[in-house]
């Protein structure tokens, strides 16, 4: 019979052929179990001669394993948003199916995990790898209460510890970006910012703060304009700091510099000649916007990465780092000269 015609061979067809019960095959396979060295030897070295590969639910059963990982995507988000999340689940897929894991995807708003509670009662995951962080996080409260492996795509809020976190250095990098705003002699400088129930929200605000410390600069907290997560509180923010004559508009992440550059052009107002704008954060949204704008630069396929094979170091019991902050790039562009 023509070798690709052959049927796929089975744990029970390893087992007949070389005399030994199906529970042996397993053990030597999972490398879990009382098993004679002398066995396992032979019982891989027949699997390798006929390039037996056990399905994912065959090996699964024999290791106690899904071989599934859950990501969690928040429900609330801007379409600038999805850039960066799906730079992430690349990142996240690139691992898992090099290790023969499959993604399941969950949408969870803040107040609904309901999503994330069915999947667990059911099983279906070996880990779960969360996308956003809030301060109050009923996400991980329930994932703690569970003693499920998981990781976090952003770093935690002071009330949780023990979670493992795989991060950007946000508070460093808007340090640094701002710091260097402030040398440029932009002393009034309007910081218009997103969510303050998200824990990014909070690290960007540190890192903006600890600049003017380090400057020994007094903060304007009047050109200070957080939780401005709509077009409307934008174009409102926008109007009160130019009427302040603002220097710089800092923007807290891509979402709200887009709503910022649009509602500069919609009262005319030109970049970088009337007042200068810089992002906390860049994305594809901003690329091609003119004149290109001063951002921080973070790789997001790369965060993916990281947090997906942390998680499976985890539930493989391997010991992880707590925190781990990935580096990030200051691009100076036209619209701060």
């Amino acid at each position: 019979m023509d070798k690709g015609l052959e049927k796929n061979i089975t744990i029970a067809d390893v087992a007949e052929a070389l005399g030994v019960s199906k529970t042996t095959v397993s053990r030597a396979i999972s490398g879990k179990g009382r098993i004679g060295r002398e066995t396992r030897e032979r019982v891989l070295a027949y699997i390798e001669e006929h390039d037996y590969k056990p399905n994912v639910i065959a090996k699964g059963l024999a290791q106690s394993k899904t071989y599934n990982i859950c990501v969690v995507m928040p429900g609330e988000y801007d379409v600038v948003d999805l850039p960066f999340f799906q730079e992430c689940l690349f990142g996240i897929q690139e691992i898992a199916g090099s290790m023969e894991y499959d993604i399941l995807l969950s949408i969870c708003r803040k107040n609904d995990i309901s999503s994330l509670e069915r999947i667990i009662a059911n099983h279906k995951v070996d880990g779960v790898i969360l996308m956003r962080t809030f301060v109050e996080d009923e996400q991980i409260d329930f994932l703690q209460t569970k003693n499920v492996p998981f990781v976090t795509i952003g770093s935690t809020s002071a009330n949780y510890k023990g979670v493992i976190q795989i991060d950007h250095n946000h508070k460093s990098a808007c340090k640094e970006l701002t710091s260097i705003i402030l040398m440029k002699q932009m002393d009034k400088i309007a910081l218009i910012g997103g969510n303050e129930e998200h824990v990014v929200t909070q690290s960007r605000l540190r890192g903006f703060r600890e600049a003017y410390a380090k400057m020994g600069k007094t903060l304007d907290v009047d050109l200070m304009f957080l939780s401005q997560d709509n077009q409307v509180l934008v174009e409102k923010a926008v109007k009160e700091a130019l009427n302040r004559q603002a220097d710089c508009i800092l923007c807290m992440d891509d979402a709200v510099c887009s709503r910022v550059l649009k509602t500069l052009r919609q009262q005319h107002v030109k970049v970088p000649e009337d007042v200068r704008v810089a992002s906390f954060y860049n994305s594809m949204v901003l690329e091609n916007n003119v004149p290109s704008i001063t951002s921080l630069s973070f790789d997001a396929k790369e965060l993916g990465m990281v947090a997906c094979r942390t998680l499976l170091d985890l539930t493989e019991g391997l010991e992880v780092k707590e925190r781990t902050l990935l580096p990030y790039e200051v691009v100076l562009k036209e619209s701060t000269k």
